[in-house]
């Protein structure tokens, strides 16, 4: 009847009355002076290969910042803020010389160091040029890799050696690489550092999206559900996962983070067992983009990540259509389909995430010592320490 009322309940659970979405900022942003932000700045960062420090000046931008990566004429790798220090146009179009870099705008010249050299366009070259310094960051160059540190000049850490990199094998190598390796998909990954980081600290949906979702990505043992626990380290997180062989043996997989954004996640095509062989790092571009270096041994000229035989059959991402994607999604469709910066707000975590609850209050607690002046984790200050070393790796142990 017209003008009565609906004693019917109201469905309160429609998406209308959903609160307003919301991410974790303290762990997602990385601008100078964000909490993480101030927190990546207290470790070296892969900024590039060795090879793209050159004569040619090349842009990069990394934790929010913008720069432009040379190396002068005498060999030595110069990283330098973009915007010259004198009238504020892009070192890009620069040109390198024997002492370093030349502004084409007025000629200014600046070293690796950002010293001003040189003002053509003054008296003498620049009476006072010895005041002005270009805004630029330490370079180093191991593994085949360019680190930067960006962070306070007096908290300054050694650059970090790895066991894993260090110790060879009769005909191994150490060989870079800059394609994102472990994205699971294209070179720059439009979505936030943390999404793909965390993943890490995630097995159970290797055998979900790696496995049953999308048909067989890896060996086949790993589509196996695992058996799971995770250990907080000196130096990030770690997660043993155990699988049932069919002769009854098991294996053990050993995956880790280490700070700030190392990922040490063992061949997951099982082409070989034993320690882990290769080390990524998760950099972050800015708050919605990240790329991975990659680190690691290699025998002769094989590849960074040998395959198991039988094992990868479908095409590489790059030659998959959007329809082949969107049918058999992987790590990139799932990690960048939350979003550019995912809505933590909105997460209803579960046993199965206890790894991922893990990494991030051990983040905040690293994010709190730095902000009470403390040093985090994983860095060091002794130039003769011994190369670190890491407990990832597959494992074939007795049942």
């Amino acid at each position: 009847m017209e003008g009565q009322r609906d004693d019917r309940p109201i469905d309160t659970g429609t998406a209308y009355h959903r609160p307003a979405s919301r991410h974790i900022a303290e762990l997602t942003e990385v601008a100078r002076g964000t909490p993480m932000g101030e927190l990546m700045r207290r470790y070296w960062h892969p900024v590039g290969l060795c090879a793209d420090a050159g004569a040619m000046p090349r842009e990069i931008r990394v934790l929010g910042e913008d720069l432009v990566l040379f190396r002068d004429g005498a060999g030595r790798p110069g990283l330098v803020w973009a915007r010259c220090c004198h009238r504020g146009t892009t070192l890009y179009y620069g040109k390198v010389e024997a002492r370093g870099i030349r502004c084409c705008y007025h000629g200014w010249l600046f070293d690796v160091e950002g010293r001003c050299l040189e003002q053509p366009c003054e008296p003498e070259l620049g009476r006072q040029r010895h005041k002005i310094r270009q805004p630029w960051y330490p370079v180093a160059e191991r593994y085949g890799l360019l680190f930067a540190y960006m962070g306070p000049p007096e908290k300054k850490p050694v650059l970090p050696r790895y066991e894993c990199l260090e110790v060879l094998e009769e005909g191994e190598h150490v060989a870079a690489d800059d394609t994102s390796i472990g994205s699971g998909g294209g070179v720059i990954a439009p979505c936030n550092w943390l999404q793909h980081y965390e993943n890490v600290m995630d097995p159970y949906h290797v055998p979900i999206l790696h496995g049953t979702f999308s048909g067989t990505q890896f060996a086949e043992v790993m589509n196996q559900m695992p058996e799971v626990s995770w250990e907080v380290t000196d130096r990030g997180v770690k997660s043993l996962q155990i699988r049932r062989l069919e002769d009854g043996k098991r294996m053990h997989r050993v995956t880790e983070v280490a700070l700030p954004t190392l990922r040490v996640v063992p061949n997951p095509y099982l082409g070989t067992l034993g320690r882990v062989e290769s080390i990524g790092w998760t950099l972050p571009i800015d708050d919605t983009h990240y790329r991975i270096y990659v680190a690691g041994r290699v025998k002769g000229s094989g590849a960074m990540l040998p395959r198991a035989p039988g094992a990868g059959r479908r095409k590489h991402w790059r030659d998959m259509t959007p329809e082949e994607r969107r049918a058999f999604p992987g790590d990139w469709e799932a990690q960048t389909g939350q979003g550019p910066i995912t809505f933590h707000s909105e997460e209803h975590l579960a046993a199965s995430d206890k790894g991922i609850a893990m990494l991030r209050r051990l983040l905040k607690r690293q994010v709190e010592a730095v902000a009470q002046g403390k040093d985090p984790i994983g860095v060091g200050f002794d130039p003769d320490a011994p190369p670190l070393r890491f407990e990832a790796g597959n494992w074939v142990v007795p049942g």
